[in-house]
């Protein structure tokens, strides 16, 4: 990204910190009350106040290999503080958030030793950086949080956040991602079922299985189909199949063999597309607003 010269104007009225400046939009959060989360772990159910860069800190190190390169990580770090300060925004319950995928995953340094064995102080400093160079950075759309949602590996396109999570989001449609493609590792994977395991994960009264009518978005992935004449969506038969994703064929021969590409829901940033943009000299900037369009990066 070039360097710029900002003109920044800060002004403090009521406790509020509110700044301007010609690279980064403003945001209207209290500074104190953006400094820390509430967090829930679901290994244990307690629940702790965190410092907010130090739970972004355990986010990254969660969501993203740290092999990554580092305006990826940053990428991460930004679009992990976004969520949390959504959630923190929009949270109905005496926590911000859970440390499990069903927010964003977060770990602990103990964890991360055990995940990084004799890297972790290499990787540690590493995420660390990358949270501490953006710190206090978020995107915003006309002014407001945005839900920043992001997974692995696309299968060469994200999808409209209409398709997978019936929300009408602006600056969560579709892009390619061209970085995501079969030079990757595990982009492409084949599960076999045999039809009673099927019949089991949908809880249906079958011993053989038919798939008919599959309909897809223009992105190839399964938006529907049916199985025994039972509509599903494709969302659905994923997370009840444990699949990688929602682009998926399925043959069967004897038994059921399913492939899919890419890995997540496919809503937002791509993690693998960022960091293939990152090789390829992008910024984080650069990455963000390309998978969220619109957006604006601003500092609480």
């Amino acid at each position: 990204m070039t360097n710029k010269i900002l003109s920044i104007i800060v002004i403090v009225m009521s406790g509020i910190l509110v700044v301007v400046s010609s690279s980064y939009h403003t945001t209207f959060f209290n500074s104190e009350s953006a400094k820390s989360i509430i967090v829930k772990n679901t290994k244990t159910d307690a629940i702790s106040k965190m410092e907010l860069e130090e739970y972004i800190i355990g986010v990254v190190a969660a969501e993203m290999p740290a092999s990554f390169e580092m305006e990826a990580l940053k990428a991460q770090a930004i679009a992990s503080r976004t969520y949390a300060l959504y959630k923190i925004d929009t949270s109905k319950k005496n926590y911000d958030v859970v440390t499990d995928v069903s927010n964003q995953s977060f770990i602990t340094k103990d964890e991360m030793k055990v995940k990084w064995q004799n890297d972790y102080d290499k990787y540690y400093e590493k995420i660390k950086e990358a949270v501490l160079a953006t710190k206090g950075m978020v995107l915003t759309y006309e002014g407001k949080i945005i839900e920043a949602y992001y997974f692995a590996m696309s299968n060469g396109y994200t999808e409209d956040v209409s398709l997978v999570f019936n929300e009408d989001l602006n600056y969560l449609q579709s892009v390619s991602s061209i970085y995501d493609n079969e030079t990757l590792k595990n982009f492409s994977v084949t599960t076999k079922f045999t039809s009673k395991e099927i019949c089991n994960k949908l809880n249906l009264n079958c011993e053989t299985i038919r798939f008919t009518n599959i309909k897809r978005s223009d992105t190839h992935r399964v938006n529907s189909l049916e199985v025994n004449g039972i509509t599903f969506k494709g969302t659905v038969f994923r997370s009840k199949l444990g699949l990688r994703s929602t682009d998926f064929e399925i043959k069967v021969d004897g038994d059921i063999f399913i492939t899919t590409k890419g890995y997540g829901h496919g809503v937002g940033m791509s993690q693998y597309g960022a960091n293939g943009m990152a090789k390829e000299g992008s910024d984080y900037e650069d990455i963000l607003k390309y998978y969220y369009k619109n957006v604006e990066i601003s500092v609480i």
